[in-house]
């Protein structure tokens, strides 16, 4: 009995990786009755409460996101299984199959859409730069001679240095493991500033010791659509996501995660990120699409 147990678990893992190989992530999910989501454990968007929890904005969507596929499937249950990602290895991690959804953090942009799909864009992140309150520092003229903290794995610091305004300034980069320790690098003095996108920011600075010691200053770096990641060439996949996130949309269940998770009190320290839903985020809800941040640049 055990043999055909084992024998059966083998092929059905093997059944469930050769579908991931196809890019029939929906025919993965209706075999295996289960799903992977890619979260982020300190971003602006998701994070985690610790315990296998994770909570966010864009946490929250995909779970709805994938509520909504279990019902398109016509499944009774569906087990999300949670897999923590970094910036590093976010990418990777959905081409080999081990995640199917990824929503986090991840800036969609033409370089990785080379290498990966995503869904239409669900926020318009601002990278800017966060700083002592105390420090001087207004923008990036003042870094000049300093330490500018960013994570390891995105680019925000390439993003700071292509600035017009930063040309002929000499700064040096130091690199957190991910936002929380580049944070703590801005805490602690090692770092003078943390450029990155500016939920982020803000959501670090909410749960500093003392918020009021921090503060977002300067010009706005650049603009960068944030969307869920899935794997490239599996349009009934997409269709799907896309599908819950317009349905989201149109009927303001989207619009009321928002407030949820920007203007209300969260976890864990019951405090308030404090930010108003911007006119470029309004405006990517108002006619859906996953264009690249290439196609925001002003031309």
């Amino acid at each position: 009995m055990k043999k055909h147990l084992l024998a059966w678990a083998v092929t059905a893992l093997a059944a469930s990786s050769a579908l991931a190989q196809t890019g029939d992530t929906l025919a993965k999910i209706k075999a295996s009755g289960s799903v992977s989501l890619g979260v982020r454990e300190s971003s602006g968007l998701g994070y985690t409460l610790g315990n296998g929890k994770y909570v966010g904005f864009h946490t929250e969507m995909g779970e709805i996101v994938l509520s909504d596929i279990r019902k398109q499937l016509g499944l009774t249950s569906l087990e999300v299984k949670y897999q923590p990602v970094t910036s590093q290895n976010r990418i990777p991690l959905v081409q080999n199959g081990t995640v199917d959804l990824e929503c986090g953090s991840t800036t969609n942009n033409a370089t990785r859409q080379k290498d990966v799909s995503f869904a239409v864009t669900t926020y318009v992140e601002e990278v800017r730069i966060a700083v002592k309150a105390n420090s001087g520092i207004n923008g990036i003229k003042d870094l000049a001679g300093k330490n500018v903290a960013t994570t390891t794995g995105t680019t925000s610091v390439q993003t700071l240095r292509k600035n017009e305004r930063a040309g002929g300034i000499d700064f040096k980069e130091v690199y957190g493991k991910d936002h929380a320790d580049s944070f703590l690098l801005l805490e602690s003095g090692r770092a003078d500033a943390f450029v990155m996108d500016g939920s982020i920011l803000a959501a670090n600075i909410s749960k500093a010791k003392n918020p009021a010691d921090f503060k977002i200053v300067g010009e706005v770096l650049s603009v960068e659509p944030i969307a869920c990641m899935l794997r490239k060439d599996d349009p009934a996949f997409k269709k799907a996501v896309d599908d819950s996130i317009k349905r989201q949309i149109a009927d303001g269940s989207l619009a009321k995660l928002y407030d949820k998770w920007f203007i209300q009190p969260i976890p864990p320290a019951n405090v308030k990120i404090g930010l108003p839903i911007s006119d470029a985020t309004k405006a990517a809800w108002a006619a859906p699409n996953d264009k690249p941040m290439e196609d925001y640049v002003k031309k």
